[in-house]
């Protein structure tokens, strides 16, 4: 196949930790392309889209990649694009979905670009709200603080847009920076916040769990740093091993059918203390973690799929 990733310049990728990265060397030893392109480089003429891309070469020791000579192609010449751009959904990420919409019938495109338009990674949660903490997403100040009293007096502060931890804060009834907080977050009123009962299972840890096609492939224990509440990897959460219970299978259960209708193929699930947190469906992460506890490259199933799907498209 001819795989192309669209997202940011390669250079910021971690080799031992990005999941991309993981993707392109599974796609490399198993015989595929790869490219590589930036949202701004993709561009439609009519209903026929193209891309400046690069091919890249994945080496096994440093340097981990290098890019070719840029190259005009048509993206229905490729067998697949996966959409790896980290986080904001911003304009830009909105317009390159409504592009990537043109090939989606010809193309695997991963994940649907319907799928990431539809699906706030905070929001897309809320459809699943019985196994949810107790949260609301409000843009009135008063309404979260009053929340937070509700729970008990101790809740997190989220913004809708956020990744990998970024603007998430503990809120506790009696700190005097509680309403300067609730007021930055929502800008007085006129952004939309979420705010969530605290869960001390944090202390634990945070299970990210991977789907892909609506089933888990594994889960891996994000354990954040005990001066810290957040245990994103990107924060500098320690990750560890770990297992679904079996309350956390029936909630994976629950969710994975409507993530298929949705063409979200691969997806990171939060859980803390057996409650989804949120769905990552943008760019997860957590692979190459998996991959080490589990002993196999988890990233060839992924890689794999897209072949198999790719089978059953029609012939460009």
């Amino acid at each position: 196949m001819r795989i192309l990733f669209v997202m940011d310049p390669v250079d910021r990728l971690a080799w031992d930790k990005d999941t991309s990265f993981a993707f392109m060397r599974a796609a490399a030893r198993n015989g595929h392309e790869v490219f590589h392109t930036e949202l701004h480089l993709v561009q439609n003429r009519g209903r026929v889209l193209s891309a400046v891309c690069r091919p890249l070469t994945v080496h096994p020791g440093s340097p981990w990649l290098a890019s070719g000579a840029p190259v005009s192609l048509e993206i229905e010449s490729l067998d697949a694009v996966l959409i790896r751009k980290d986080p904001p959904f911003d304009v830009a990420y909105l317009r390159v979905t409504q592009q990537l919409d043109f090939v989606k019938q010809r193309v695997v495109v991963m994940n649907d670009p319907q799928g990431l338009r539809d699906a706030n990674e905070k929001m897309f949660a809320f459809h699943f709200s019985e196994f949810m903490p107790r949260s609301l997403v409000s843009s009135n100040p008063k309404a979260l603080l009053d929340f937070m009293e509700e729970v008990g007096g101790k809740a997190v502060l989220k913004p809708l847009d956020g990744a990998g931890g970024s603007g998430v804060v503990v809120l506790n009834q009696g700190d005097p920076n509680c309403r300067s907080l609730v007021d930055v977050w929502t800008e007085e009123g006129k952004r939309l916040s979420l705010v969530q009962e605290y869960q001390p299972e944090i202390r634990i840890g945070d299970k990210r769990v991977l789907l892909l096609d609506g089933k888990p492939l594994g889960a891996i224990l994000r354990v954040p740093r005990a001066d810290d509440v957040r245990a994103n990897i990107h924060a500098g959460g320690n990750v560890v091993p770990t297992e679904l219970s079996a309350k956390e299978l029936e909630l994976v259960a629950a969710v994975g059918p409507k993530l298929r209708a949705h063409g979200l193929w691969f997806v990171g699930l939060d859980l803390i203390g057996e409650k989804l947190i949120e769905v990552n469906v943008t760019s997860p992460t957590g692979i190459q973690e998996l991959s080490r506890f589990s002993g196999r490259s988890v990233e060839d199933d992924v890689i794999a799929w897209i072949a198999e799907r790719r089978r059953q498209l029609p012939a460009a």
